[in-house]
């Protein structure tokens, strides 16, 4: 996908009320605009697909009047609301699997088209994690690289407090305007004013546990890699580091003592490949040929997207019943699937979008796919 001009108003609309029609994900919402061009004619396309896919009841479609009403809600928040296709998009994150197709942004949007360097932590971090961490923020802000973080406690909130005299972006797990954890509603406000705060959750959205991995994912899917300052083997950390490597971005990780717990994520992560790290130095070694080459669009249509051939029905009549029966509650890779029944791409592609449309099947990191039982 790339960039294109502004969306129209009613487009703009349409985006919105697509990604937040029900069992509609980043990676659906994509496939939906490549197939049929525009947000507006897929959001026609909804219960059809869905009542092939099986569902009996009709697919809720994301009301016009909320659409409009969300967008409302963020201009007079001092927000906005970027599309994917548009030029102050992250181009980074544009090119991840499952980019957000809008997000809101309240704060300097130029910011996002830097090269940022994401660093994460835990919450409960020691005092030396956090210096250093303010250390390696400051040196890396030096080199003209934003930082990115999640604005939780401990080492998010270092990164940004030592960051924002330069500029810092702030990824949360709830909506633009929800100020979490509450203790940190001073440094957003400072963010909102001196550097960028984004949101993929609508405005109001009080965060929850499972916005949290997708947060992580645009983390890590702006940045050029991924610092990790202390993190215990379950941290939250750790999966922004596994999501980093999927975005093939460069992971690096602080080594701590073995008799700390927090020091164990980050040390099996350079025991797994990491870069080790103990200054800003270490991090700048690695990413100076990534600063220097250009960023560079994947092949892909400018928009208006194409629209490939959609298989004929018949075909999908006969396909339907085999790869329904590939699937089980244990996530498979799709090219698994496409490689076991040894039909067209399309037609595998198309069958799982119906199911995803009717609530059969969920979709996992790393192009794989489960049933709902």
């Amino acid at each position: 996908m790339q960039t294109s001009q502004e969306l129209s108003s009613d487009e703009r609309v349409a985006w919105l009320r697509l990604i937040r029609s029900e069992n509609v994900g980043p990676i659906t919402f994509f496939q939906l605009l490549n197939r049929y061009g525009s947000a507006s004619k897929s959001l026609e396309t909804l219960p059809d697909l869905a009542r092939k896919g099986g569902r009996k009841k009709p697919i809720r479609i994301f009301p016009l009047s909320l659409a409009k009403k969300e967008i409302e809600n963020l201009h007079n928040f001092g927000a906005e609301l970027i599309a994917a296709c548009e030029p102050d998009y992250p181009a980074r994150l544009r090119m991840i699997a499952d980019p957000p197709p809008v997000i809101a942004i309240r704060g300097h949007r130029q910011l996002l088209s830097r090269n940022m360097m994401a660093i994460v932590g835990a919450r409960n971090a020691s005092a030396v994690a956090m210096r250093l961490t303010e250390n390696i923020a400051r040196e890396l802000c030096q080199a003209n690289i934003v930082i990115t973080s999640g604005l939780a406690r401990g080492i998010d909130t270092s990164a940004h407090q030592a960051s924002l005299d330069a500029g810092t972006v702030a990824v949360v797990g709830g909506g633009v305007d929800y100020f979490y954890p509450r203790e940190n509603t001073e440094l957003q406000n400072s963010i909102f004013d001196r550097g960028c705060v984004v949101a993929e959750q609508s405005i109001g959205t009080v965060p929850q546990a499972r916005h949290f991995p997708r947060r992580n994912r645009i983390i890590s899917g702006m940045s050029l890699g991924v610092l990790v300052v202390e993190a215990s083997p379950k941290s939250g950390s750790l999966i922004t580091a596994r999501m980093a490597l999927e975005q093939d971005r460069d992971v690096f990780a602080v080594p701590g003592s073995p008799m700390d717990p927090r020091s164990r994520g980050t040390n099996n992560l350079i025991r797994s490949g990491a870069v080790l790290v103990e200054s800003a130095d270490d991090i700048l070694a690695v990413l100076q040929t990534a600063m220097r080459r250009p960023l560079e669009e994947p092949d892909q249509p400018p928009l208006p997207f194409h629209q490939p051939l959609i298989p004929d029905e018949q075909e999908l009549t006969k396909a339907r019943p085999k790869i329904i029966s590939l699937l089980c509650p244990t996530p498979v890779e799709i090219d698994e699937i496409i490689r076991l029944t040894q039909m067209p791409p399309a037609i595998v592609l198309t069958i799982l979008l119906e199911l995803e449309l009717a609530g059969r099947i969920e979709r996992h990191f790393g192009n794989r796919v489960s049933i709902i039982e």
